[in-house]
């Protein structure tokens, strides 16, 4: 008689990667370890993780980290002080210290930038969902009101809605929320007329589900993915707009340590004291590069047509 081999233990990866899932969360673990290996082998996609991770400690920390007050400052003393000693970034023309100001102006930032996704990317995902679904002339009336925001340039559509509401932090995020959806009713039209007629949508047409249902519960899920990469590669631009808004003196007014707006202040002294406005105009940059690398990375991850292995 032969004998009977052990049964070799699979390992954690081989449960991850098994072609055969015995449950559904097994199928989703396997499914979320397949994006986060093809995630984590772009370098430069870790790199924007880490900036935004960096950029959520800082702003979460910000009472622990900050080594001076945003908004009080030493006018006699410490007056457009160059980087160094005390200040570490330098202090601006009332006498704040730079570092602080920027490491507090990381809440205003996440504060406008997690708002605008939270209001503009169900907006458009309604919308552009409901238009390729229902297609005729729902469609079209949609996408005519889509083509007309789109039509205009942001920050001008952002000041026009923003002269009519008034200056503010909470003023900025409505206008740049109410101009940012129409790229996602976009995307996520372009999904919906995708899968709308696919076998799996007909089945459940089959089953008796309403519009509503197959809406909200079978064609949305499927559009989050693209929609999610898309709101990544667009915080970038919408932390310039809130900070372009900040610079005319639109958005977060003071003393608010919004970067937009300290380098408004400190264009006055760009000459003579370039760290004024040169601290938190790299601010904007670093934090604007993290989104766009992550937001690359994602696209790459979640790529349907991607590699499996």
């Amino acid at each position: 008689m032969s004998e009977l081999s052990p049964t070799k233990p699979f390992s954690r990866r081989e449960w991850l990667m098994s072609d055969r899932p015995q449950s559904r969360m097994q199928a989703r673990l396997g499914r979320a370890y397949l994006v986060w290996s093809r995630f984590a082998s772009n370098r430069l996609a870790v790199v924007g993780l880490a900036i935004i991770i960096a950029l959520l400690l800082v702003a979460a920390f910000a009472n622990v980290l900050a080594p001076h007050s945003p908004v009080a400052g030493d006018l006699r003393n410490a007056r457009l002080l160059p980087p160094g000693g005390e200040y570490w970034l330098g202090t601006d023309d009332q006498g704040r210290d730079i570092l602080s100001r920027l490491i507090y102006g990381s809440r205003l930032t996440l504060y406008v930038v997690i708002l605008v996704a939270i209001i503009a990317a169900p907006i458009g995902l309604l919308v552009g969902t409901i238009a390729g679904y229902a297609g005729g002339w729902v469609d079209s009336i949609l996408m005519r009101i889509t083509d007309i925001f789109l039509a205009f340039p942001k920050l001008i559509l952002a000041l026009a809605f923003v002269a009519a509401l008034g200056p503010g932090i909470e003023n900025a995020v409505i206008a740049i929320a109410i101009t940012s959806w129409p790229p996602y009713a976009r995307i996520a039209r372009a999904e919906t007329l995708t899968v709308r007629n696919s076998d799996y949508i007909a089945a459940v047409q089959l089953m008796g589900a309403s519009p509503t249902r197959i809406v909200l519960r079978h064609i949305m899920p499927l559009c989050l993915s693209s929609l999610i990469v898309r709101v990544t590669l667009d915080m970038a631009g919408i932390i310039l707009t809130a900070a372009g808004l900040g610079f005319l003196g639109l958005g977060a007014q003071p003393p608010l340590p919004e970067w937009g707006a300290m380098i408004a202040s400190g264009r006055r002294f760009i000459m003579d004291q370039w760290w004024v406005a040169a601290m938190p105009g790299f601010a904007i940059l670093t934090v604007s590069l993290g989104f766009n690398l992550l937001g690359d990375g994602l696209r790459d991850a979640l790529d349907p047509r991607g590699s499996n292995q």
